[in-house]
């Protein structure tokens, strides 16, 4: 059998490293010439394997510095709603959660008219930060109407996320989606681990089950560290 490409076996080389985690992310590669002498190929061959790692995301280049193993993005679909800890299990990284706020509000304008209550309406209110590999990956503030999910305040959202309690609860049967990219303030910046000039990924999220508008949400994401996708059939 014919041996494959030499610039492939390099590719190879350096997708074991990454995806062993032997070479994390942020970590500085071997450049182009130690490539070249170690396979006994041209620089160019080493070239063109570390292009194409840089095409699919695996690497990014920085001028003078080097090439670095990129952190990559987490991703979820657009359409759907999965649950964030599935998600990331899913992905064989470890999850966590953090809940800063579980209590009783009154909602406000913006919130009345999102949740489809009157003002001054007690609603109840989660903020909980997601991570990935000790990393925070997604700020969640949720509302939700009392009056279709009434024990929702009384769960440990440490052993099951907002989420999956009100897929169970409430079967779901229709969802609004709403995505901008925004700079985050201080107090979500903080939260997410992030400069506050880094640009954050906002999911405004509203849930119907059964022609009840169960819940709103906002959810914040690191922008250099998330993607939204979408499929349709056309």
């Amino acid at each position: 059998m014919a041996q494959s490409p030499r610039y492939l076996q390099i590719k190879h080389y350096l997708s074991e490293k990454i995806q062993s985690r032997t070479w994390p992310p942020g970590f500085r590669i071997p450049t182009e010439i130690e490539l070249s002498e170690q396979f006994s190929v041209s620089r160019m061959t080493a070239n063109k394997a570390i292009r194409d790692l840089v095409k699919d995301g695996f690497l990014e280049r920085t001028p003078r510095l080097g090439t670095f193993v990129c952190q990559k993005k987490a991703e979820s679909p657009l359409m759907e709603i999965r649950n964030i800890a599935a998600e990331v299990k899913n992905r064989g990284h470890d999850y966590a959660t953090k809940v800063i706020s579980q209590i009783m509000v009154e909602a406000n304008d913006d919130i009345a008219l999102q949740l489809g209550v009157r003002h001054g309406t007690n609603v109840y209110f989660t903020q909980i930060v997601h991570f990935e590999n000790d990393a925070p990956i997604q700020l969640e503030e949720r509302w939700v109407n009392p009056d279709f999910v009434p024990d929702y305040i009384e769960q440990d959202f440490t052993r099951q996320t907002p989420n999956e309690y009100l897929v169970q609860t409430c079967p779901l049967s229709d969802i609004e989606h709403t995505v901008e990219a925004i700079l985050p303030t201080k107090r979500i910046s903080d939260l997410l681990r992030m400069a506050s000039s880094s640009p954050c990924l906002l999911l405004n999220r509203r849930t119907w089950s059964d022609k009840n508008l169960i819940s709103t949400a906002l959810l914040y994401h690191p922008g250099d560290k998330y993607k939204l996708s979408s499929r349709s059939k056309v």
